[in-house]
């Protein structure tokens, strides 16, 4: 079988065309010019702004002209991954589909259905002359892979429904309604230094053995933060043993729950056996409190072989240890509305020892705008009292869910009038373009869904055919429904 031979052929033939054309993240001009061609060809109204964002709007079919307008909104670009022996240039050369039972797959790199099967679905629409519609509005944008930067350029007056369905979901049967916005925050501690005291010698405190995981999708696990550990255990050694820090080292990005730390201290040789009865004490906490979700966390302590030119003094010792222990980390909220739901969190991803200062990187998400404020508030106020500053960027606004939403209402009852089941409302603790632009566009409705897709952002990356097709059925029936 080949894809042009599989039904709906509109849908799948677009799938190809946009698949000989590079469309890397940064890449999108070309891909960007052919949605205004195609446009143009039809006779239809087109705007391409300055971010290469295709705006591209059709009437209403007959009966529907003054039917609410509806958005069909994805994104251009894709991810760009081959396997090793793959000989591929995503800067040239086209996507090369084949086909493996219910499945298209690309030969050796990822296939670009995220989200190139929402551009297909959005201009089989806009070609069609059989299938029923509000006035519609196509926005597909750039960039969206490397951090909504498509998302963020599109200006409002170019947009005229209040209604929108994104099209970049992967799972055929669930529709989300609600995302996460969230905000970076960098702790900075400047480092005052001494001389080592006398008859001290160098440790290394390790925390390994954690899973980690998605600081967005993984939270709910609850899984050990090796950053978190590490202040734990730090805390109750000062209490007793007279240390001085000289580098932490914890986790590698903000979005990742930190799997691994590193502690370099200078402490008193005659307190060696008090220092390895507290390690090994937490050693017993920690394979207690997280036998279930983290069985294999260890923390060492390990003796070095180095000498100490200079260590931290008192002062920043202590401010180190109380930022670990302080600033917060893992779940706060859960949802009202969603059983099961992540509403705000904070993981406490980086720590990284420089010259002149340590920096502790959190990043802050939540679902509700209020929440994710308090607990920016909590941690400039932790900053403020131990006399450090605290550094916040990268927001990013969240989707709030909406109890009254009419497209999400017109959604289900059709779902379930063409399949006989109900379909599963989920929300996901991570951001989305929806969460960009519930901020943008005033009273948007919006929904999200799209057909079965695998392995996204892998050369393994697969769309299954059947859902695809499934999916066709359904949006149509939508845009009908919605009068």
């Amino acid at each position: 079988m080949h894809i042009k031979d599989i039904e709906p052929k509109k849908v799948f033939d677009f799938f190809q065309e946009i698949s000989n054309i590079p469309r890397g993240s940064g890449n999108e001009k070309a891909i960007s010019d052919y949605l205004v061609a195609f446009a143009k060809e039809r006779g239809l109204e087109v705007i391409q702004d300055e971010a290469l964002n295709i705006i591209i709007r059709k009437p209403g079919t007959k009966g529907y002209e003054e039917a609410p307008g509806v958005i069909l909104q994805g994104h251009m670009d894709m991810v760009c991954e081959k396997n090793n022996d793959t000989i591929h240039d995503f800067e040239k050369d086209p996507i090369k589909l084949k086909i493996e039972g219910d499945y298209i797959y690309a030969e050796g790199t990822t296939l670009g259905a995220d989200n190139g099967i929402a551009v297909a679905y959005s201009l089989a629409i806009l070609d069609a002359e059989d299938i029923p519609h509000p006035p519609l509005e196509v926005l597909i944008t750039t960039e969206e892979e490397t951090g909504l930067i498509g998302a963020m350029a599109v200006k409002p007056e170019h947009i005229k429904g209040r209604i929108l369905i994104n099209l970049d979901s992967e799972e055929e049967g669930k529709f989300l309604v609600s995302c996460a916005g969230g905000v970076r925050n960098k702790v900075i501690l400047p480092i005052s230094y001494e001389a080592p005291f006398d008859n001290g010698c160098c440790y290394t405190l390790k925390i390994r053995g954690l899973k980690g995981g998605h600081s967005g999708l993984d939270i709910i696990r609850q899984r050990a933060n090796s950053n978190k550990l590490a202040g734990r255990v730090l805390a109750d050694i000062i209490e007793s043993c007279s240390i001085r820090l000289i580098s932490l080292q914890g986790g590698s990005k903000t979005n990742a729950i930190p799997r691994e730390m590193d502690v370099v201290f200078y402490g008193s040789m005659e307190e060696e056996n008090q220092l390895k009865d507290i390690v090994a004490r937490w050693q017993d906490i920690i394979a207690n409190e997280y036998r279930a979700v983290d069985e294999n966390a260890v923390v060492l302590l390990e003796k070095m072989d180095v000498k100490a030119e200079q260590v931290f003094d008192r002062e920043t010792t202590e401010k180190a240890v109380q930022l670990l222990y302080l600033i917060p980390s893992g779940i706060r909220t859960m949802s009202q509305d969603i059983p099961g739901l992540v509403q705000s969190s904070t993981n406490l991803g980086v720590v990284i020892t420089s010259k002149e200062q340590v920096e502790f990187h959190s990043a802050i998400r939540s679902s509700v705008g209020s929440l994710k404020e308090e607990i920016v508030k909590e941690t400039k106020y932790i900053a403020k009292a131990l006399g450090v500053e605290a550094v916040f960027q990268a927001g990013y606004p969240e989707w709030q869910y909406n109890s009254e939403s009419k497209i999400r209402n017109i959604s289900c009852e059709v779902y379930e009038r063409l399949t006989g089941e109900k379909p599963e409302i989920v929300a996901i603790h991570a951001g989305v373009e929806c969460g960009l632009f519930s901020e943008k566009f005033d009273n948007m409705d919006m929904i999200s869904f799209g057909p079965n897709l695998y392995d996204v952002h892998t050369p393994e990356e697969h769309m299954s055919i059947t859902s695809v097709q499934n999916l066709w059925v359904f949006l149509k029936e939508l845009l009908k429904a919605i009068q």
